[in-house]
């Protein structure tokens, strides 16, 4: 199998984001959590090859403000759901037509709020810890955030954000950039959740509870598949059993 491959392109307002592409075979999109990267959800633990050994040629993105693409200071670089249309100028550029795509935490939240708002329609989507209440409730997670990068500097040691903090510091993420991009993201009426009528996998962590209850999301979409995996949602994503939940039904669902 070949290493993977890293190529940049410009998205619809000119912003140069990177792709990781690994593979050969149906496309399938992947996006990562936020403050997180391609490398730090999908490549660094594997699972990048897992699901390409299935027959899958893996895209993953960097979202503007992660990884290695731009993270833009100027206001208008940030319209409401700007992932969205990332990920659509993703789709675009590449001209694909029959792809699966699937994220983890952010990146599962914007699969659903692109297939939601008919923005995308890939063939499959997987659905990584990602509960109700990080869409309905987005806004007051949102504020753990906010908080984060607000008060960067002073939160100390044992605060239940601290974490958080240093994951941020870790990942060297431009704070600012950060600050708007989070200000772009909606709560996601779930209603819409009607909209994604394709096979879709909700994998999650037996001790994930961060964005509310993963298995409630999957009763509440037209047809879903609940997997879950061991950990919480900081330590599911390091664990190999994502990479082959998703393989596993990916290879099966085609």
């Amino acid at each position: 199998m070949t290493e993977v491959r890293t190529e940049r392109f410009a998205s619809f307002d000119g912003t140069e984001l990177a792709l990781h592409r690994y593979g050969e075979g149906q496309p399938v999109v992947l996006l990562h959590g936020l403050f997180s990267s391609a490398e730090m959800n999908w490549i660094k633990w594997g699972h990048h090859t897992a699901i390409a050994a299935k027959g899958y040629e893996v895209l993953m993105l960097d979202f503007r403000v992660h990884g290695q693409s731009a993270a833009p200071h100027a206001h208008e670089a940030y319209p409401q759901n700007v992932l969205v249309r990332d990920v659509a100028a993703l789709v675009d550029h590449l001209g694909l037509d029959d792809y699966d795509l699937g994220g983890f935490s952010l990146g599962a939240r914007t699969t659903l709020h692109a297939v939601a708002h008919g923005v995308l329609a890939p063939q499959r989507a997987v659905i990584g810890g990602m509960g109700t209440a990080g869409l309905g409730e987005w806004q007051r997670r949102a504020a753990k955030f906010r908080r984060v990068i607000d008060e960067f500097d002073t939160i100390p040691r044992g605060d239940p954000d601290y974490f958080s903090m240093q994951f941020l510091k870790s990942q060297g993420v431009d704070r600012v950039a950060a600050r708007l991009l989070l200000d772009t993201m909606p709560d996601l009426d779930l209603a819409m959740l009607d909209n994604i009528t394709m096979a879709t996998l909700v994998v999650c962590g037996d001790e994930d509870r961060d964005n509310g209850s993963a298995e409630e999301l999957a009763r509440l979409l037209p047809n879903a598949d609940f997997v879950e995996v061991p950990g919480t949602h900081m330590s599911s994503v390091t664990k190999r059993d994502l990479g082959f939940a998703i393989a596993d039904w990916l290879g099966e669902a085609r």
